[in-house]
């Protein structure tokens, strides 16, 4: 019965090649010329007719399964859309047709029918592998959706599974093409193993980094990382097998190579975002000629400021005692132990710092004198903001150094900065002035 079935399909291919054959003879061509022309507008018939099938192949599924996966609960399925797996699938149609109809188109000429079996193949070949690619991305999106995987490198993975797709297709289609066994391909590659090498090092080097990176977990998507000698400082974008994408805060898009991550440092601000302070570290330079002791009556002007009085009282205390027990002669200023207007500073900025409800009181927090240098005694402020948010943080920072600019003066201090053309101008002025007052006299 199917070999019967099997001779009327075969019947029926050669009738219709026959009878276009005879048409396109009568219009004056010779056999071989009446053949090729034959086997081309049937090609052009068919591919048209192929395409048509695949058209509506592709929407007759779509309509078949969108209802259904409308009412799942699963995501997988809305993914299998989004990524073109059924439009794939669709494709398989035209193609198992092609295999039967193909006969039909050459049979004048069995070469180019040989060939067309296995351009249908190679067909076959590469539509399967674009379906397993695209289960791949629907799979990579799902587990994005998972917390556990939204910080991993799921595109350097992807791509190395691409990177076989390709060698496991190169290496059938080659069989196919040779009608060779794919070893005989895979033993070439193993003599040209050394410009393989060479060709794939970038992509054999980030794979190597990808998984490390991973493994070791140094660099998340999300990251806000900062390497200075690419140019990048801001949040991990992407992590693929070839580079790094890192967008900066200014919004521009710096790529780093991945494997570089390995070779080169880099900072991660990770810890910081996790641990839900930001640190900073900022000195005020104080001009050292306004440095001096305190009489008795500024001290007491200065209990006057609630947050220092406590500071005050316990430390006249402290002080008192050890003159007394020293028997400190205090007709002199420099005898024994005094308050000085640059100690009552750093005490009242570090009161107001810990008053602060915007500074994080269980991580470190100190004010602390550095080395004198040229510009003053800077007076460093070390602590960390609670809010990690950029801009938040910039404008806590800047209120608590508006603050403490503004305090300095209470304590008779001044700030050091370089000459401004002003201060030339009342310099000189200031001199003229003096000069004929003394013309005067």
């Amino acid at each position: 019965m199917q070999s019967t079935a099997t001779e009327l399909f075969k019947d029926s291919q050669s009738y219709i090649y026959n009878w276009t054959f005879q048409w396109i003879k009568q219009l004056g061509l010779d056999n071989q010329g009446s053949h090729f022309v034959n086997s081309i507008l049937l090609l052009l018939l068919v591919v048209l007719f192929l395409i048509i099938i695949d058209y509506f192949t592709k929407r007759t599924l779509l309509l078949l399964t969108i209802k259904a996966i409308r009412r799942s609960t699963n995501r997988f399925d809305d993914l299998l859309i989004r990524n073109k797996t059924l439009k794939l699938v669709a494709h398989f149609v035209p193609i198992l047709v092609a295999q039967y109809i193909m006969p039909i188109i050459f049979m004048g000429f069995p070469t180019w029918k040989e060939n067309s079996n296995k351009i249908l193949d190679i067909a076959t070949t590469v539509v399967s592998l674009l379906i397993i690619h695209s289960l791949l991305k629907s799979l990579r999106d799902m587990l994005r959706m998972k917390k556990s995987f939204a910080d991993k490198p799921l595109e350097s993975y992807l791509q190395v599974c691409q990177i076989i797709l390709l060698f496991i297709g190169g290496t059938i289609c080659f069989s196919i093409l040779t009608g060779k066994s794919p070893w005989s391909f895979l033993l070439s590659l193993g003599a040209a193993s050394a410009i393989l090498m060479l060709v794939f090092k970038d992509t054999i080097l980030g794979f190597v980094a990808s998984i490390q990176v991973s493994a070791n977990d140094s660099i998340r998507v999300g990251d806000w990382i900062e390497m200075p000698k690419y140019g990048a400082d801001g949040t991990v974008k992407e992590i693929n097998l070839n580079n790094v994408k890192v967008q900066n805060f200014d919004k521009t898009i710096t790529t780093i190579p991945t494997h570089t991550l390995l070779s080169d440092s880099f900072k991660n601000y990770r810890g910081m975002q996790q641990s839900g302070g930001r640190r900073l570290k900022r000195a005020i330079n104080i001009k050292i000629s306004t440095i001096r002791f305190l009489e008795n009556e500024e001290i007491e002007r200065l209990k006057n400021i609630q947050i220092l009085r406590p500071y005050i009282e316990e430390r006249a205390k402290t002080i008192d005692q050890f003159n007394t027990e020293q028997q400190i002669d205090q007709s002199s200023p420099i005898n024994g132990r005094k308050m000085t207007n640059l100690g009552m500073f750093r005490a009242y900025t570090l009161t107001y710092l810990r008053q602060n409800p915007n500074i994080h009181k269980t991580m470190p927090l100190m004010v602390r004198q550095l080395a004198s240098t040229e510009h003053g005694v800077p007076v460093e402020l070390y602590f960390f903001v609670n809010d990690i948010r950029w801009e938040y943080y910039e404008g806590i920072v800047s209120d608590v150094f508006d603050h403490l600019f503004a305090a300095t003066k209470y304590f008779d201090l001044e700030i050091f900065e370089n000459p401004a053309s002003d201060d030339f101008r009342r310099a000189i002025r200031h001199k003229s002035l003096h000069d004929f007052a003394d013309q005067q006299r």
